[in-house]
């Protein structure tokens, strides 16, 4: 079993890159992730944001070479 490093996205981002980093290391599509942070930040009461804001100062940005996406990725041919 690989171990999968977590970074936040350079090219797949809206405001800090976590949940475009988060997809392309798990192969969700961001943009379901993103969704689901707001709608989690409108039910939390503001957690979701706190937490997003960490990982944001937390995870570091991916090497000045993207990496290619995982095999079974949400991009479409």
């Amino acid at each position: 079993m690989s171990m999968r490093t977590l970074y936040r996205s350079r090219t797949d981002r809206k405001l800090a890159g976590v949940c475009g980093g988060i997809g392309r290391t798990y192969g969700i599509d961001p943009g379901l992730l993103r969704i689901g942070f707001i709608a989690a930040a409108v039910f939390s009461c503001g957690t979701a944001l706190l937490i997003y804001a960490a990982a944001a100062v937390v995870l570091p940005k991916e090497s000045g070479f993207a990496a290619p996406p995982p095999p079974d990725s949400y991009t479409y041919r």
